[in-house]
């Protein structure tokens, strides 16, 4: 049987455009695909990400090449740090032949615990994402955000109560663009630390009596999670940049209590 002859199939996008009008952000978006990412123990973390990859589009290409940016995600790279997703950021402007984009990665992350009076292990799991973006002519920029879980516990209602003070779960928003590289579960125990009381996936009776007490003691407003911890980010010479937020789902009320403050490192 005789081969088929080839056929000509005409790559539309890769044709000139006379509009004369450059496109900052052209890709795809809301792509879950399994990752590998390391931890900052070493250790390797499967995980499902949804992603969002663009480039920049000069004024005169027409389009961009889309099957590209899955084709990216197929190699085989094993576990990847925050220099393998650098160095996966800049394949991808080569493959585009792009000088500006963005990769994107949001998914669970999970970190394990240990409870603080028995000792038993567990995993919390927190919302993690990580951008890597490089503007026409400049360096690629790594950006990471974590959000937190935790319990804050209301200073006033501990002032003016007889007994007891009511407290509530908290999310604590931290985002930052890096100088030098620090891992998830770097920020994650910033946000833990200067919280009412972190939380534990399994806890026992000694751990749930020292949770409450923790709690208690340490009473702070959403102003206070916001401020203490923006301290600590401002204090940090490995961020350029940084914000933090914080959500607190009130107990005594039907709405929540929110607060943000951003800034720069010199």
């Amino acid at each position: 049987m005789n081969a088929p002859e080839s056929i000509f199939l005409p790559d539309i996008q890769a044709t000139r455009d006379h509009r004369a009008l450059a496109i900052q952000q052209v890709g795809i978006r809301g792509l879950r695909y399994p990752l590998v990412l390391r931890r900052a123990d070493g250790e390797a973390a499967g995980t499902v990400a949804t992603l969002a990859l663009t480039v920049g589009l000069p004024a005169d290409q027409k389009g961009t090449h889309m099957s590209r940016f899955v084709e990216l995600m197929e190699a085989d790279r094993g576990a990847l740090d925050l220099s393998g997703l650098r160095a996966m950021f800049s394949e991808m402007l080569a493959r585009l032949d792009a000088d500006a984009g963005r990769l994107e990665a949001a998914f669970p992350w999970f970190i394990r615990k240990r409870a603080p009076v028995s000792g038993v292990e567990s995993l919390l799991d927190i919302d993690a994402a990580l951008r890597v973006e490089q503007c026409a002519g400049g360096r690629p920029q790594t950006t990471l955000r974590v959000v937190v879980p935790v319990t804050s516990l209301c200073p006033c209602s501990k002032e003016i109560s007889a007994y007891g003070a009511h407290n509530q779960r908290s999310k604590i928003t931290l985002e930052v663009t890096l100088r030098e590289d620090m891992s998830f579960e770097e920020l994650v125990r910033i946000a833990e630390e200067e919280a009412s009381c972190e939380l534990f996936g399994l806890l026992k009776r000694p751990d749930e009596k020292w949770v409450t007490e923790r709690a208690y003691d340490n009473p702070k407003f959403v102003e206070d999670l916001v401020r203490d911890i923006a301290l600590r980010l401002r204090a940090e010479p490995r961020i350029a940049a940084w914000q933090v937020a914080s959500e607190n789902f009130e107990s005594i009320h039907n709405h929540s209590a929110w607060a943000t403050v951003s800034g720069a490192n010199d």
